[in-house]
């Protein structure tokens, strides 16, 4: 079920200026695969960055998310509505919406109530698409002396759902009720520092949850510190996150 508490309400500010990107490609793809563009619904919005790129797409877009310090922070078009609501339980009318994403937080849904909900509020023919981005890859040296390391601090601290993306949305765990439609390989790819690298870590729940754990923190900020000198300071790291995507009709007649 979609959290109660979001786990990154308490960061929003970070949250905002640390996450990656994603692709224009990808809004380029979604916006040719929708038979209309009028509207649509980008649920779980967090810091808004999907739906602030699918406002240059569409006429208006409508995004939502159970934090309201999440919303507060959230990039803003002329045509680009936020709300505070949860995803398994709207607002909206019936048959509003021509494409409906989740852009990194499926996963987080309680299934039986969530699909119901969308078939309610899309149109006919929509393009549903949810999407999070997998294990990241960078240099070599970093990633054998603080990616590889810090995942396997970490490894006991990600909430079971997050499988549910690493597994790439499989029809076990999300139940999704349309017919899969084929998508592009879509990936992240960024030239980051390595405090933007730690920045971006540091925003994962698995972080935050850890930071209870007193050996798991000092095992932490000791990688931390010690990767410091693995690049010089100030160079550039090559990061690439693949996307993991699911995708597919709302059934009916456009």
């Amino acid at each position: 079920m979609q959290a109660t508490r979001n786990p990154f309400a308490d960061q929003p500010e970070t949250y905002a200026s640390a996450r990656p990107h994603y692709p224009p490609a990808l809004f380029d793809w979604l916006a040719s695969s929708c038979r209309r563009r009028a509207s649509a619904w980008d649920c779980a919005t967090g810091n808004g960055q999907a739906a602030f790129d699918l406002a240059a797409r569409f006429e208006q877009v409508f995004a939502s998310d159970i934090s309201a310090e999440q919303i507060e922070h959230a990039r803003r078009a002329p045509n680009l509505h936020y709300s505070i609501q949860p995803a398994e339980q709207t607002d909206f009318p019936d048959h509003r919406f021509d494409l409906v994403v989740v852009a990194q937080a499926l996963h987080w849904f309680n299934p039986a109530a969530f699909w119901p909900e969308v078939r309610r509020v899309a149109r006919p023919g929509a393009l549903f698409c949810a999407w999070g981005y997998d294990r990241l890859h960078t240099d070599a040296e970093v990633e054998h002396g603080l990616v590889a390391p810090l995942l396997r601090t970490l490894a006991p601290f990600w909430a079971p759902g997050n499988r549910i993306l690493w597994d790439g949305y499989q029809d076990r765990d999300t139940a999704f009720p349309f017919e899969r439609i084929a998508t592009p390989a879509f990936s992240i790819e960024m030239h980051w520092t390595l405090q933007a690298l730690i920045d971006y870590m540091q925003t994962w729940s698995a972080y935050q949850r850890s930071r209870a754990d007193t050996v798991a923190t000092a095992a932490m900020d000791q990688l931390f510190a010690d990767a410091r000198q693995l690049t010089p300071e100030g160079a550039t790291l090559r990061v690439s996150m693949p996307l993991k995507m699911v995708a597919g009709y709302v059934p009916g007649r456009a």
